[in-house]
């Protein structure tokens, strides 16, 4: 970033460097020309040298490549739009008696998703939904609404879950809530008996149950239904491409929903270009707070501290050792710590009942450390946890790392999660990524920004099949999916806004007294020019404010410039002077 006086005024503008020794200084306004380059290879791009076509050439190959992408994907899509749905009934008394139960007063964002889910049942169109949502913002109660809504109608649910543990849980509460209501829930997992599991089978065939709630067990063949009308995948980020394929065989023109607080990118960006519909929750129920996250290396007296001050205050902690043939050693170099600490073990390979048995008594705060594998980090509520201490964070993925702090800070008590890395050893570059990624998301509803930036850290991979990796690695991910996005509205007729070139003569521009670090400065910049709509405005002004305090009037300009840029693309204004 360089000031630079231009007719009597000083603009900030982004030097760039091409082949050779030439350089284009870009004012900050036409900051949204500008895309960062990320590619599913390592090395650098090949630069190109001003005056020639190379990246024109570039620029048009993809263009090609992504309209006959973007036409195989909406024929996928109009193929699953034609088949025919069945129209659920609109809501009932019942329906409202169970929204009068609900224990909590739902945020807006969760009612706008709510809603969305009801009119996608009440349409024949078959529903494809994302619902993306942080941890504990409430996707689970949105699913149990959606659930009871076809049970109404005399349609079965199928809720699809990662793990046995989510499954009990949801079991647990579904179980709960629906009581007082003429609904059968079951649970298929490994939880159940081989006589229990032969009698749901049986009932699920001939229409006895109305909800069937279980892990992977549910896609076997043997698996039967009356009258399925809804599937529920919950943690879809965790089910693989052959599984999907298998759920989507299952029924044609079944409603489907997917839950998810950190969406896997081929689902994220089929949302983001309009291929899937997406709900995003982003307001936290009233009274959480941030999680603290830091960072730590290990120290036994730092962790004997953490789980002091845990302890004391009456709550009970997580400890996350993800591996099981060490994990008795930990247990002992805790008791050494602290010898009185009561430890709850868990991990994959014990027996259902006794898993089953353990976390039941954790609830219950028979135990005050639950020391375990990765094994919970999906969709458990433990309330009395506000502490979570995760051993060799820098193996996790992130959205794994994101999803294990989750389980911390339901309540409106203060949560804090710690990191441990190992001081002497040095990590890969990608786990430094992954950490300090997690660090600066800490704030609530951060989960669908940490599934943009995991986008970016894990590469574009195998998002759109080998064919295309060829041509995101030419012009870089970010302007590829802008391309796709772009050739996708076209071809659904949608009106497309252009970019309006501001020439507006004025300073507008962050001074380096206001914010020092020029990183932080272009980030804001692209931020601030490539906004949506005048509530993100809003919303990021807030946040610069908030952050940097009062500002100089090149500030407000810039924030002016900004929603000038807004109302200029609203109404096709194709130069603003």
């Amino acid at each position: 970033m360089t000031l630079v006086d231009f007719e009597n005024r000083k603009v900030e503008c982004l030097c760039i460097d091409y082949a050779g020794t030439d350089k284009v200084y870009l004012p900050i306004e036409r900051m949204n020309l500008l895309e960062r380059y990320i590619a599913t290879r390592e090395q650098p791009p090949k630069l190109s040298k001003l005056g020639t076509e190379v990246w024109l050439k570039a620029k048009n190959r993809v263009k090609k490549a992504t309209e006959r992408l973007a036409i195989d994907l909406l024929n996928l899509y109009t193929r699953r739009s034609q088949e025919k749905g069945f129209s659920f009934s609109p809501d009932t008394m019942e329906m409202n008696e169970l929204e009068t139960s609900f224990p909590f007063e739902e945020t807006p964002d969760q009612k706008k998703a709510i809603q969305d889910v009801k009119l996608d049942m009440e349409t024949p169109k078959p529903a494809e939904r994302l619902i993306c949502g942080d941890v504990g913002y409430g996707k689970t109660e949105i699913a149990l609404r959606a659930a009871f809504k076809a049970a109404l109608d005399s349609k079965q649910t199928m809720i699809l879950c990662p793990t046995t543990l989510l499954a009990f849980q949801h079991y647990t509460t579904f179980k709960k809530r629906l009581e007082p209501f003429p609904v059968t829930v079951e649970m298929v997992s490994r939880f159940r008996k081989k006589e229990e599991l032969k009698k749901i089978l049986k009932d699920l065939a001939k229409g006895g149950i109305d909800i069937v709630i279980g892990t992977h067990r549910l896609l076997q063949p043997d698996l039967q239904f009356k009258d399925l009308a809804l599937l529920i995948i919950d943690e879809e980020q965790r089910f693989g491409v052959i599984q999907k394929e298998k759920i989507k065989n299952l029924k044609p023109g079944i409603d489907t929903f997917y839950l998810s607080a950190t969406p896997i990118p081929r689902t994220l960006y089929m949302g983001l270009t309009g291929l899937k519909d997406i709900s995003n929750i982003y307001t936290p129920p009233s009274g959480r707070k941030d999680i603290i996250t830091k960072i730590i290396y290990y120290d036994e007296d730092e962790i004997r501290k953490i789980i002091q001050v845990e302890l004391s205050r009456g709550g009970q902690v997580i400890f996350i050792h993800n591996r099981i043939q060490t994990i008795e050693t930990v247990r002992a170099k805790l008791h050494k710590i602290m010898p009185s600490l009561k430890i709850c073990l868990l991990h994959g390979q014990m027996r259902e009942d006794i898993t089953a048995k353990r976390m039941v008594d954790f609830l219950e705060a028979k135990y005050d450390l639950l020391l375990s594998t990765a094994i919970v980090e999906s969709g458990l509520d433990m309330p009395r946890v506000n502490t979570i201490i995760v051993d060799y964070a820098y193996k996790f993925g992130l959205a794994d790392l994101h999803q294990l702090r989750g389980r911390i800070g339901r309540s409106d008590i203060q949560g804090y999660a710690h990191f441990i890395i190992p001081s002497r050893r040095r990590i890969t570059d990608e786990a430094n990524k992954r950490l300090s990624a997690l660090a600066s998301y800490t704030s609530l509803g951060s989960g669908f920004r940490l599934a943009l930036r995991d986008m970016e850290i894990r590469g574009v991979g195998n998002l759109l099949g080998k064919e295309q990796s060829g041509h995101v690695n030419s012009i870089g991910y970010r302007l590829y999916i802008k391309i796709l996005g772009k050739a996708v509205s076209e071809l659904q007729g949608r009106k497309i806004l252009q970019e309006p070139i501001l020439d507006l003569k004025m300073e507008a521009y962050f001074p380096s007294s206001y914010i020092e670090k020029t990183y932080e400065r272009t980030a804001l910049y692209k931020r601030l020019l490539d906004v949506e709509s005048e509530f993100e405005l809003e919303k990021i002004t807030g946040e610069i404010v908030d952050r940097f305090g009062k500002y100089a009037e090149e500030v407000k300009n810039l924030f002016l410039l900004s929603k000038i840029r807004l109302r200029a693309r609203e109404l096709g204004a194709t130069e603003v002077v």
